[in-house]
């Protein structure tokens, strides 16, 4: 297979000197207090702020030059107002939200680069689910994306795999352009043709595309296998994070799970049913690291910090 990746970033670059800057309106309306559950069970986090100027500075540069209308260019983020609709702060604010992402991030990171990422395939990709609909994985996914953005020696890279009900672009207020299913149908030749940079300067971008009746064969096929296999080999420092449609009742998500090394199940508190739960990670590879971020929780710590924590499957030998 050709180095896709390393085309992408070269057209991206060659692009970058004739785009101008713009803005966007972002329509997530989505705010929330976050958790993971250890084992299962909550286990306390420290969300103590900590003493890095570098981790609070601002990753982005607001006069970079991107054009918001050049429909093969790369994106604008409008920060500010993600920022605005309860997303994470990449201005330098310290904000409650952005210590719980460095919470969940911290064990992700752990887990695609530590110890325990020889135990696992591809633990650098990370799949974002939910057991239904409207329970927040795009927000998650997009905060977590931009979260690991701002650690000093990783990249990102955040693929809408959702190719049934797309919010990637939706969430960040971007307009709509080819994708994930225009590569794999053949109507895009080049991963590097949807694959975008962003005024976040560690971030790229695969946009879902136009839905297919046969997507599900699409995302089962070899061209899929190895477009992910070089997604998690070619770079040692990149996460690719997948934002993946609900695990009940859609195969989509089943197929994408035998590519990730690690799984971020998002439950709506108060909405979520333990049946709920265990269907999810039974319709997942059992090899993984299952972790879970209870969202639009209603319950708080006096001190204010939330939970965090990982279930493991069971793993024969």
């Amino acid at each position: 297979m050709k180095n896709t990746i390393e085309k992408a970033l070269q057209k991206q670059k060659e692009a970058q000197a004739d785009k101008q800057s713009g803005s966007f309106a972002p329509k997530s309306e989505m705010s929330t207090s976050l958790e993971l559950s250890e084992n299962v069970e909550a286990h306390h986090a420290d969300f103590t702020p900590q003493k890095d100027i570098d981790v609070d500075a601002p990753i982005f540069d607001k006069k970079e030059n991107i054009d918001r209308d050049d429909t093969h260019g790369d994106f604008f983020i409008d920060i500010e107002r993600l920022d605005q609709n309860g997303h994470i702060s990449l201005n330098g604010d310290r904000k409650q939200i952005n210590e719980e992402y460095r919470e969940i991030k911290r064990k992700l990171l752990a887990n695609a680069f530590g110890t325990i990422s020889k135990t696992l395939h591809n633990p650098n990709i990370i799949m974002v689910t939910s057991s239904r609909p409207s329970e927040g994985k795009t927000f998650t996914a997009t905060n977590l994306a931009m979260s690991i953005a701002s650690e000093q020696d990783k990249t990102v890279l955040l693929v809408d795999a959702d190719v049934l009900k797309p919010n990637v672009l939706n969430t960040f207020g971007l307009e709509k352009r080819k994708g994930l299913m225009e590569y794999l149908t053949g109507e895009v030749d080049d991963i590097a043709d949807v694959l975008y940079h962003t005024n976040i300067e560690k971030l790229k971008i695969i946009p879902a595309g136009k839905s297919h009746h046969l997507s599900t064969e699409f995302l089962a096929s070899q061209k899929m296998h190895d477009t992910v296999d070089e997604f998690a080999n070619r770079y040692p420092d990149r996460i690719v994070i997948f934002d993946t449609p609900p695990l009940i009742g859609i195969n989509e998500s089943a197929i994408l799970a035998n590519f990730a090394g690690q799984a971020v199940i998002v439950i709506e508190e108060s909405k979520a049913k333990i049946a709920d739960i265990k269907m999810c990670v039974e319709r997942l590879n059992s090899d993984m690291a299952i972790g879970f971020v209870v969202n639009k929780s209603i319950h708080n710590d006096t001190d204010g910090s939330g939970y965090y924590g990982y279930y493991y499957s069971e793993r024969s030998d």
